[in-house]
């Protein structure tokens, strides 16, 4: 049995097989720069006992449920690479979405855009949006040290990315003058109550911090972004959030109560309300 072959038998021990195989194809054409082709001709025989020790211990850790992500040290988002680490949330399919929206609304704007996107994590929307709107000026928040020290490390990938990250709670925001026409924010929204039903890559490795709201207050960061975002953003301005689906007509709710009657749903690749576009 090949090492390929072999390092699906492994992963289908813990992961359904369509899942082990898409793992061990990524292992083996990011770490070893062996495509489909290479594998289906079976070159990963060829590979040196060094590579195979390698091998070995990326699959021990996947066993561990450790995200793929965090071991090859990168995901990929709009197009772009960043760099990921454990205290960072990793990028989502359905954020993407969430950028692609705002840059089609956003770039045919005729004035520099200023940006704020609360709770910035990687860094990975405030890049994206700085990246694609070029007259834009891009401002991320994050309350984590550890994930603005991310986020800095990503901008510097992209010499001429316009993006300033700086330390924030949006709980307790302390800024009282400036001014935005894009509020962006993918902030925490999944209840304590549904970690049973969470997949342990995302449960035992993800920053809780990122992820989490108490069952009693599961909207608190909407709430208070709604409201910063009042006296924040400009008149003709929009404010974005992805959203916990499950709560959906609850979190419009809340918004249109504080200011923003013009509420706009998107739903996701698999049909459920991920987006919110609110107006004045």
């Amino acid at each position: 049995m090949s090492p390929f072959q072999q390092t699906i038998r492994q992963l289908c021990t813990v992961y359904p097989e369509g899942e082990a195989r898409a793992l061990a194809r990524m292992v083996f054409e990011e770490c070893f720069r062996l495509t489909q082709t290479d594998l289906l001709l079976g070159k990963d025989s060829d590979l040196s006992a060094d590579a195979l020790i390698k091998s070995q211990n990326i699959v021990e850790r996947l066993l561990q449920h450790e995200p793929i992500q965090y071991i090859l040290g990168y995901a990929d988002f709009c197009g772009h690479r960043f760099r990921v680490a454990p205290g960072v949330l990793i990028p989502r399919p359905e954020t993407e979405e969430l950028v692609r929206r705002i840059v089609a609304e956003t770039c045919t704007w005729p004035t520099p855009v200023r940006i704020l996107d609360v709770g910035t994590g990687s860094g990975c929307i405030a890049i994206s949006l700085a990246l694609a709107l070029e007259n834009s000026e891009v401002v991320g928040w994050d309350i984590s040290p550890e994930a603005l020290a991310q986020a800095r490390r990503n901008a510097e990938t992209f010499p001429s990315v316009r993006v300033k990250f700086e330390r924030e709670d949006i709980l307790h925001p302390t800024v009282t003058e400036r001014q935005w026409d894009i509020i962006v924010s993918n902030p925490p929204y999944v209840c304590q109550q549904e970690q049973q039903g969470m997949e342990a890559n995302v449960l035992q490795y993800e920053p809780h911090l990122a992820l989490f709201v108490p069952d009693d207050d599961p909207l608190m960061f909407y709430r208070e972004i709604a409201r910063f975002a009042q006296e924040h953003l400009s008149q003709q301005g929009a404010l974005w959030f992805e959203i916990n689906h499950a709560l959906a007509t609850e979190t419009a709710e809340l918004i249109e109560k504080n200011g923003f009657p013009r509420v706009d749903e998107y739903e996701d690749s698999y049909g459920k309300k991920r987006l919110l576009r609110c107006h004045r």
